[in-house]
């Protein structure tokens, strides 16, 4: 089983930069990809990003250019780098592993408000 810890979301005027990371623990040799969804409330959760365990990378097209997802295997997380921010960024980020059964494991989910 995975374990997920995010972090790194919170405040931040349009046009700033925002850092998320989500550590991962358990059964790591298991992970295939992982990646990150966000969500407003009301609305379906949204993809934004996923890296392979291949370091192959998909983005939304609403992120593209603006967002990075970049994993450092020696601490086992993922980072998602998030440039030029705009108030429609603004979300509840949840990360998320998907293991070689296909099964997947969400995290906590951390809150990114982008306003001035």
């Amino acid at each position: 089983q995975v374990q997920l810890v995010e972090s790194g979301g919170g405040l931040v005027q349009p046009g700033g930069s925002l850092r998320l990371s989500c550590a991962a623990s358990g059964s790591i040799v298991r992970i295939s990809a992982m990646g990150w969804y966000r969500q407003v409330p009301g609305k379906q959760r949204e993809f934004v990003a996923q890296i392979t365990s291949g370091h192959t990378t998909a983005y939304a097209d609403s992120v593209k250019g603006r967002f990075t997802i970049d994993r450092d295997n020696a601490k086992d997380t993922v980072y998602l780098q998030m440039d030029s921010l705009k108030p429609e960024d603004t979300a509840v980020y949840y990360c998320y592993a998907i293991t070689v059964d296909t099964r997947t494991t969400w995290g906590q989910g951390t809150q990114v408000t982008v306003s001035s």
